[in-house]
């Protein structure tokens, strides 16, 4: 399995940027899909989370709201549109697929990675 990040990019505070991770493989649909970020001398953190029919969604505290994670399993497509960014959003952003049954927050869970996208908020 291979996951492709794009999308990210320099936006000024209060802009929107939207993410694509684009999965290999034929059994896309089969696995919830994640989000995580990493910001320069942090750790990795949890960003959001999808099912695998994309019914239910959940968020991390501070982009609830703001950011909404969508897929498209016919395009084998997971999204994350990001609005009202602010300069804490500046990060890596990286996909995962989950290796466990449900959506989870712990990127322990998680097999599969992307090489990440960057995106950097301006003030």
């Amino acid at each position: 399995v291979q996951l492709q990040a794009s999308g990210g990019g320099l936006v000024q505070a209060g802009g929107s940027l939207r993410l694509s991770c684009v999965a290999s493989g034929r059994t896309f649909s089969s696995y919830a899909m994640g989000w995580f970020r990493q910001a320069p001398g942090k750790e990795r953190e949890f960003v959001a989370t999808i099912s695998r029919s994309g019914a239910i969604t959940n968020y991390a505290d501070s982009v609830l709201g703001r950011f909404t994670v969508s897929r498209d399993n016919a395009k084998n497509t997971m999204y994350l549109q990001m609005t009202s960014l602010k300069p804490d959003d500046t990060a890596v952003y990286f996909c995962a697929r989950s290796g466990t049954p449900v959506s989870t927050s712990q990127a322990r869970d998680y097999d599969y990675w992307g090489q990440g996208t960057l995106v950097t908020v301006s003030s």
